[in-house]
C-alpha cells in the first residue's frame, strides 16, 4: 500500500481583541497552550500551536488582537500581528458575531489583500447569536469587502463548526516534510507556559487596568527526583498600590491566584507542583524597552 505524502499548513489566526482567537486555537488543538480571559489584549506575543493528524500537520500562529497601541508594549503587540502573517499558507480572520464588522476587520482585510494571502473567515460565538438572519447579514458585509476561500460559522466554546473549519484548512496544506515532531504541541518553553498560566489567573481575578500592567517571570523551575515540580514565580506590576491589590487582604488574592495556576499546571505538566509567588513593582515597565525585552515580549 502506498504511503500517503506528508503535508503541512501554516495558518495565522488574526482578529480584533477578545474575539476568541486563542480559544479557537486551543479548541482545534484539543489542549490549552494559549491563555484566555474575558479581557482584551490577553495574548501579547505570537504563540505557535501544532496539530498533526495522519499525513497533515497544521501549524497555527495565534496573534495579539489588532488595537490602537498606547504603550511601547502595545506597539510590539501590533507588530506581532503583521509578523504572524509572514510566510503562512493562509489566514483565519476570526470575528465575533455579536460585535460585527468594523475598522479592525477592514484593516486586517487590507493587509491580507496586500500580502495576497488566502483567507478563511471564522465567525465565532455563534452560540450567542439569537437570530440566524443576523449571521447572514454579517456574512454579506464581510464577503463584500473580500473574497474569502471559505466562510465558517463556529463556536470555540461548544466546538460547533470546528470540523468544517479544519476541513477547509486542510485544503491549504502543501506537500512537504513535517517541520515539527508529530507529538509537538507548541513552541512555548515550559517556563513561559507556566508564567502565562499565572498571568491568566491574574487577568481573571482582578479588574480594570491592573492586570494589563502585570508581567510574570518564572525565576526557578526545578523538577525533583521524586517528580515534584518546584516553581518560584515573580509577578511584576507598575504601582505600589497595585501590588497591594494583587496580594490582597492577608495575602488572600495572591494565594487564590497561585492555587488556580498550580491546579492548571498540574494538569498540563501531569505532575505535582509546588508554586511560590511574590510581587514586585517595576514602574511603567510597559514603556521600558529593556524590561519588555527581559520579559520576552519583543
Amino acid at each position: 500500500m502506498k504511503q500517503q505524502e506528508s503535508k503541512s499548513a501554516f495558518i495565522a489566526i488574526v482578529g480584533r481583541p477578545n474575539v476568541g482567537k486563542s480559544s479557537l486555537m486551543n479548541a482545534m488543538l484539543g489542549q490549552k497552550v494559549a491563555i484566555v480571559s474575558d479581557k482584551p489584549q490577553t495574548t501579547r506575543t505570537r504563540i505557535m500551536g501544532v496539530l498533526t493528524e495522519q499525513e497533515t500537520q497544521y501549524v497555527f500562529i495565534d496573534t495579539p488582537g489588532l488595537h490602537k497601541p498606547k504603550t511601547a508594549l502595545g506597539e510590539r503587540m501590533v507588530k506581532a500581528v503583521g509578523d504572524g502573517m509572514c510566510d503562512v499558507d493562509c489566514c483565519v480572520l476570526v470575528a465575533d458575531v455579536t460585535v460585527g464588522f468594523g475598522t479592525p476587520e477592514q484593516e486586517l482585510i487590507k493587509e491580507m489583500q496586500r500580502r495576497k494571502l488566502p483567507a478563511i473567515l471564522a465567525l465565532n460565538k455563534i452560540d450567542l447569536l439569537a437570530k440566524k438572519e443576523d449571521l447572514l447579514a454579517l456574512i454579506l458585509k464581510f464577503t463584500a469587502a473580500m473574497e474569502f476561500a471559505a466562510v465558517v460559522p463556529v463556536s470555540a466554546k461548544s466546538h460547533d463548526g470546528l470540523g468544517a473549519l479544519k476541513g477547509e484548512l486542510s485544503q491549504t496544506a502543501k506537500a512537504g516534510v513535517h517541520l515539527f515532531d508529530d507529538d509537538t504541541l507548541t513552541d512555548q518553553p515550559e517556563r513561559v507556559l507556566a508564567a502565562e498560566l499565572v498571568r491568566e489567573k491574574i487577568l481573571r481575578s482582578l479588574d480594570h487596568e491592573i492586570p494589563h500592567g502585570t508581567a510574570v517571570e518564572i525565576e526557578r523551575f526545578h523538577e525533583r527526583e521524586d517528580g515534584l515540580l518546584e516553581l518560584d514565580c515573580m509577578i511584576y506590576c507598575e504601582k505600589e498600590s497595585h501590588k497591594g491589590i494583587i496580594i490582597g487582604k492577608g495575602g488572600a488574592t495572591l494565594k487564590r491566584i497561585g492555587m488556580l495556576a498550580r491546579r492548571d499546571m498540574e494538569q498540563f505538566f501531569d505532575c505535582q507542583v509546588s508554586l511560590k509567588c511574590w510581587v514586585k513593582v517595576k514602574e511603567n515597565w510597559r514603556n521600558r524597552e529593556g524590561l519588555i525585552h527581559h520579559f520576552g515580549l519583543d
